[in-house]
């Protein structure tokens, strides 16, 4: 498959990236010759990695929150990192925190660390969908990471919030949803 022809195809799917089998299905090539093919589109800037079997297209301009959020799936930007996005938290997160039901996992994408924090089910909540990416409303993300700091998962950077803009009436509503603990932790934070 030329080189064209492979990039008109890519951009039809509307995906922000691309697996190995995504690309096998996209360029009807079997395995072994895809490899082959991949190396020669490598050299050439065609495709680039993004991640261990993730694959974009070369030069263009990417989101990583997107394709960290369709990595792995269900999830959606959370603790820190949701914070953050709001002008919650005043500190920028080395890595991206998303929130899944799946076993948690770390990855490395585009070269910046991606960590998903497995939630039960009942938590999996309050979150909205914007621009190909599912995002914690910023009262589901400040009761997250109080959530994982009452397991002992994680320290919250109270001197480097701003709570001001929180929705009391969304943050009690949520907060009943968590365990008990979670509101003791919730208390500390807004006293």
């Amino acid at each position: 498959m030329r080189e064209t022809e492979l990039l008109k195809n890519l951009r039809t799917t509307q995906k922000a990236f691309f697996t190995i089998s995504d690309l096998e299905k996209i360029t009807g090539l079997d395995r072994k010759s895809l490899y082959v093919s991949l190396n020669r589109w490598f050299k050439k800037g065609v495709l680039e990695r993004a991640g261990r079997n993730i694959y974009v297209v070369g030069g263009e301009p990417v989101k990583l929150e997107a394709i960290a959020g369709q990595a792995y799936f269900p999830s959606y930007l959370s603790f820190e990192s949701a914070l953050t996005r709001f002008g919650v938290l005043n500190l920028v997160p080395y890595s991206l925190s998303f929130a899944t039901t799946r076993k948690t996992k770390s990855m490395t994408l585009l070269e910046r660390r991606v960590d998903y924090r497995h939630l039960k089910q009942e938590l999996f909540f309050g979150f909205t969908h914007e621009e190909g990416l599912y995002v914690a409303e910023p009262e589901k993300a400040l009761l997250d990471l109080v959530y994982f700091r009452s397991l002992g998962k994680a320290t919250i950077p109270s001197e480097e919030m701003d709570l001001r803009s929180l929705s009391e009436k969304t943050l009690g509503k949520y907060a009943r949803q968590f365990p008990s603990r979670v509101l003791e932790v919730l208390e500390q934070l807004l006293s």
